[in-house]
């Protein structure tokens, strides 16, 4: 039982991390790209894969955030919610004495 919820754990664990990995890089190329970034075939991409999650941080947001904060209140949460993952997974490890690493 205990494997099983570790297992559920590193799973929304590593989504958690690809969802922010693709928020940054997101970001990043919306940087580089500057105003022409809507006709970058890569960043609609990053658009699409992440829109779930700023979705997710809209609706969680009060409404005086812009929409342009969205994705970086969503990058955040997304942090913390890599970082609470992290520490259950070392409580559950250490309240069964097992070696996590």
């Amino acid at each position: 039982m205990v494997s099983s919820g570790l297992f559920i754990l590193s799973v929304l664990r590593a989504l958690v991390e690809v969802a922010g990995m693709f928020l940054l890089a997101q970001g990043a190329l919306h940087v580089l790209a500057g105003a022409r970034r809507e006709a970058n075939i890569v960043y609609r991409g990053f658009k699409v894969i992440t829109r779930p999650v700023i979705r997710m941080a809209r609706f969680v947001t009060p409404g005086v955030i812009g929409d342009r904060q969205v994705p970086v209140v969503a990058f955040f949460l997304l942090f913390w919610m890599w970082i609470g993952l992290a520490y259950l997974r070392r409580v559950i490890c250490d309240a069964n004495g097992l070696a996590c690493g």
